[in-house]
């Protein structure tokens, strides 16, 4: 299977540059030219790589890279004009696994590639398990846990518990659970997203006295482990 690589890079040409090359090499490629899009499409799907600009519109690369450091340890290489020392050291601390800088030779940005895709971290084995202390989600199983006792969710609920597990620690907005969750073309009452909250916590907060799923008031939910509290 070909590997999938995600890249988020604002100027359109270097992007469609790189994307054919990538694609010549038997590369699955996704581009996005926007920082919060492109994480937003991390979320939703399955990656081997990313190859990550510093400076992009909406979050920039280090934000990027700091979010998808707390849900993931896919191999980041950030893509960047910047030379300084400073702005190499702040992108390797937010998590990266390399950088390189514009202009580069996309023989060497293909090679660095091969070498981070080489790389096992221990971490990825379980990729698609997801956890909030006694909460556990296995995606690939479809299956939620609490304190060992299987809980049973629609698909709406488990939708929405799995976008939360995803984004723990980020607070998420009610527009954006339903984006994600319902989609963008949903049309129905606008207070859904409260409605399976409740519904989530009946089932994996209210029963074994604990909170997962938290409220900020007039902003929305997110979800963290009990003891951050």
């Amino acid at each position: 299977m070909n590997k999938k690589i995600l890249l988020i890079e604002d100027e359109v040409k270097l992007a469609r540059f790189v994307e054919l090359e990538l694609k010549y090499e038997g590369y699955d490629v996704t581009v996005c030219h926007d920082g919060r899009v492109g994480f937003d499409e991390f979320q939703k799907n399955e990656y081997d790589l990313i190859l990550l600009d510093l400076m992009l519109p909406g979050l920039n690369g280090i934000e990027i890279c700091r979010r998808i450091r707390k849900q993931s340890e896919i191999p980041i290489i950030m893509l960047t004009a910047k030379d300084e020392v400073i702005d190499k050291v702040a992108g390797l601390d937010s998590g990266a696994d390399d950088y390189m800088t514009k202009p580069f030779a996309i023989e060497e940005l293909l090679a660095r590639m091969r070498v981070a895709l080489k790389r096992v971290r221990p971490e990825a084995v379980q990729k698609n398990v997801y956890t909030c202390g006694d909460l556990t989600l296995d995606a690939d199983k479809h299956l939620v846990k609490v304190d060992e006792d299987t809980i049973d969710l629609t698909k709406k609920e488990y939708d929405l518990l799995l976008y939360l597990l995803k984004s723990k620690n980020i607070v998420l907005s009610r527009e954006q659970i339903l984006n994600q969750v319902w989609g963008y073309n949903y049309i129905g009452e606008t207070n859904v997203v409260d409605v399976y909250v409740r519904y989530l916590r009946s089932k994996i907060d209210e029963p074994y006295n604990k909170k997962f799923i938290h409220t900020i008031r007039g902003v929305g939910y997110y979800i963290k482990d009990e003891e951050q509290e």
